[in-house]
């Protein structure tokens, strides 16, 4: 599999190139400038078949010449101690969980998978850093995956606030390879710096910089995998079309589930749901994309107003419009709607949900309510319940317990560096630190 720029079909790379530069020289994103027909790898797969099974079966095929079988089994063991499950909720409906991870967010397997392959890719052979911007749980994540990799070092960018869930033990001062950084400002700042802290070549080429972010395809190409566990685990039981319902912030799941359907996945749409900000609802019907004004909602997750992979929603936009007019059916669900799904999920089928879950379960109850014969719906559950506790108690009127994996990612912790929102003062911060 080679990769091209959103911006330009001129130049094709490697998987391997793609992910340790991850953004291409001229702009855009990458994406995968062809796809394989997988179909021979996964339609014979069964029930029994787990996550890591899939992972190493698969890999080798989508990117031959780069993973051999025994490199991808070294990857799929490497970063999987977790799996999906799958739970079949009644003859139409399914929820796939994708908080089995150590963070309890889908995160932690494309972040999972990223950290094994780029172990595997420059074993022996070259180092790498890991800049990355964080909020929320995902610098723990990231944190987790990365620890210990031979030859990575990881650099977490933290926007103003209280840093939590990361283990000082693991800080590179301690003998680690994490570099927690804060920085005086937003979110937005810290993804600004990583995309100029990677296009400085020189910089970047000198301690061969990349990012586990979302902008990184190999952190985005394996979340399609678990569209095709989903489908190898539900098939047995499927006598309809399929369907998944995606909760979308940033769009990284949608897009994925579209390359899952490229890889061959006998499936015939996706519900694109979105919390109260909408971000893609009038681009997905054709219409212009607008960026608006960001709401705070219950579902913080999908909380974006301008999502990052939108490059790449416009690339498979035009290469296929009439599958994207076809195939992906937006949902707005707001709060009320969102509180009253996370109620009617525990009632009808005893199913905890966290407030991203309850989007996707609003998304598709709204769905079938417009459909008579609507095939079998698949619902992304994506955060843990738990990271919710206090609002799902709220509104089931029923404790949740909290795990002590859960409990841990509270703790507060320091960073190595608080700096300005410039990037030669992350470069000196990077150059005092390693």
């Amino acid at each position: 599999m080679q990769f091209r720029s959103t911006q330009s079909d001129d130049s094709l790379v490697s998987f391997k190139d793609a992910v340790l530069r991850c953004l291409p020289l001229g702009g855009g994103l990458y994406v995968p400038a062809s796809v394989t027909d997988m179909r021979q790898y996964f339609l014979y797969m069964d029930f029994n078949t787990s996550y890591p099974e899939l992972v190493a079966t698969v890999t080798p095929g989508l990117l031959q010449g780069e993973l051999n079988p025994f490199s991808a089994s070294r990857v799929a063991e490497s970063a999987f101690d977790f799996e999906p499950e799958l739970k079949q909720l009644d003859d139409r409906l399914s929820v796939l969980t994708l908080y089995n991870g150590p963070t309890g967010v889908f995160k932690d397997f494309g972040i999972a998978f990223l950290a094994a392959v780029m172990e595997e890719l420059i074993k022996n052979k070259g180092f790498a850093m890991i800049l990355s911007a964080a909020k929320g749980d995902t610098g723990a994540s990231i944190a987790h995956a990365f620890y210990k990799r031979q030859g990575i070092i990881s650099v977490i960018l933290y926007p103003s606030g209280v840093i939590k869930g990361l283990d000082p033990a693991s800080f590179i001062q301690n003998g680690g390879n994490i570099i927690p950084i804060q920085i005086k400002g937003t979110f937005d700042d810290c993804q600004r710096l990583v995309a100029e802290a990677i296009h400085d070549r020189p910089f970047a080429d000198r301690y061969g910089i990349t990012s586990a972010n979302a902008i990184n395809v190999g952190r985005l190409l394996p979340q399609a995998f678990y569209y095709l566990y989903a489908f190898i685990k539900v098939k047995q039981h499927l006598q309809e079309d399929l369907i998944f319902s995606v909760p979308c912030g940033n769009f990284g799941n949608l897009i994925a589930g579209l390359y899952a359907w490229k890889f061959g996945i006998p499936l015939s749409g996706f519900i694109a749901a979105m919390n109260a900000n909408n971000a893609f609802g009038d681009f997905i019907r054709g219409k212009e994309y607008i960026p608006r004004p960001l709401i705070t909602t219950n579902s913080p997750a999908l909380d974006v107003s301008q999502p990052s992979n939108y490059k790449r929603l416009v690339a498979f936009y035009q290469e296929a419009p009439a599958v994207m007019r076809n195939m992906v059916y937006p949902e707005a669900v707001d709060d009320k709607a969102t509180l009253a799904a996370m109620e009617n999920a525990w009632k009808r089928h005893q199913l905890i949900l966290d407030a991203h879950g309850a989007v996707a379960y609003a998304a598709a109850e709204r769905y079938t309510k417009a459909r008579e014969d609507y095939g079998h719906i698949v619902i992304l559950a994506t955060g843990h319940p738990a990271k919710q506790a206090g609002l799902i108690s709220e509104i089931l009127g029923r404790e949740l317990e909290v795990p002590e994996k859960f409990r841990k990612l509270q703790h507060k912790t320091d960073p190595v560096a608080l700096i300005d929102p410039q990037l030669d003062a992350l470069q000196g911060a990077i150059a005092s630190c390693v």
